[in-house]
């Protein structure tokens, strides 16, 4: 059962909590309970279609954060196998907002890494809820330079409100790690595969997000500011984030229209964090289908295709 409901889902909450308690208390050989319980699944049914079939891009941003959502780790976990965690930047600490090493995908090495936020109060603190500090960018430029030194394929996952602001990480380098990774990013000679599994904010989720194919979860979004800081610089107030999502197009519909992004991966109904592992299996399938099409192309038509991807982002016609 889902722990936490957003508010546009109170009315899906209190059909699924009634099922759960029928379930889990009242006897089964009972034909009234067992009336009862199907009359509540065919509702359930009902209900979450009528909330679920035009979310807008306030209730995505929402569901894009949602404390239950899967991060990276639990992807890496579910989809990877012989993980092996790296640590450090070889320069000043170990960011934990970052996670990332070596792991077998169907058997094959790679290099997988992304940005990991916190579930509960202690482990968001010690996740910096995904914020990394430059340390965090420069040890995932080293985990992708050990990708490009062995010949592997790199996939990072994104999710992340961005960058992390303080006064320590803008005094370390937080620009120039960044743009160190930019610049690093497009010149791999080695497949790079991009999903955004939460939330894509600022240069922070820039920072891991050069690559060949470029793909969103359904219920992520990807934005060069948050809706509420877009609000809070245009209007000046924070309460305006709906209005913001809206005009931002953050959404993977709105992306994929706009040529940003590759594909779209579909989640199970109500977001990822409703069925981990059918999400995972997803996922999965669309990296692998990506990779496999990537190791084909020759490196120089690989770099080629990758420069000329992000030259042509927000180049339009007004009609």
């Amino acid at each position: 059962m889902v722990r936490h409901y957003l508010d546009f889902e109170r009315p899906l909450m209190e059909l699924e909590r009634e099922y759960e308690e029928l379930r889990r208390f009242a006897p089964r050989d009972d034909p009234k309970v067992r009336a009862r319980i199907e009359r509540l699944e065919n509702r359930i049914a009902k209900v979450r279609e009528e909330i679920y079939a035009q979310l807008n891009p306030w209730q995505r941003t929402h569901l894009s954060r949602h404390i239950d959502r899967p991060h990276t780790l639990d992807y890496i976990r579910m989809i990877f196998e012989d993980f092996v965690e790296l640590h450090g930047d070889r320069g000043f600490m170990d960011d934990p907002a970052m996670v990332g090493g070596l792991a077998r995908l169907d058997g094959e090495a790679v290099l997988v890494l992304g940005n990991q936020k916190g579930r509960d109060v202690k482990e968001m603190g010690f996740r910096n809820f995904g914020m990394s500090h430059p340390e965090g960018y420069r040890k995932a430029l080293r985990i992708m330079e050990l990708g490009v030194r062995f010949n592997k394929p790199i996939i990072t996952m994104i999710d992340t409100p961005g960058a992390y602001p303080g006064v320590g990480a803008e005094e370390r380098g937080q620009a120039e790690a960044i743009a160190h990774n930019l610049r690093e990013m497009a010149t791999f000679p080695v497949p790079i595969v991009v999903v955004v599994i939460g939330e894509g904010g600022s240069g922070g989720a820039l920072a891991i997000g050069v690559g060949d194919r470029i793909l969103m979860l359904e219920n992520s979004i990807y934005s060069v500011i948050s809706p509420e800081g877009c609000a809070a610089i245009l209007w000046r107030d924070g309460t305006k984030g709906p209005l913001a999502a809206e005009a931002l197009k953050i959404t993977a519909t709105d992306l994929l229209k706009l040529e940003i992004i590759n594909e779209i991966i579909p989640e199970p109904m109500g977001g990822a964090h409703r069925d981990y592992q059918e999400a995972a299996a997803n996922v999965k399938e669309a990296v692998v289908r990506h990779l496999r099409e990537l190791k084909a192309i020759p490196e120089e038509r690989l770099l080629s295709e990758r420069y000329q991807r992000f030259r042509r982002m927000g180049a339009f016609l007004e009609k």
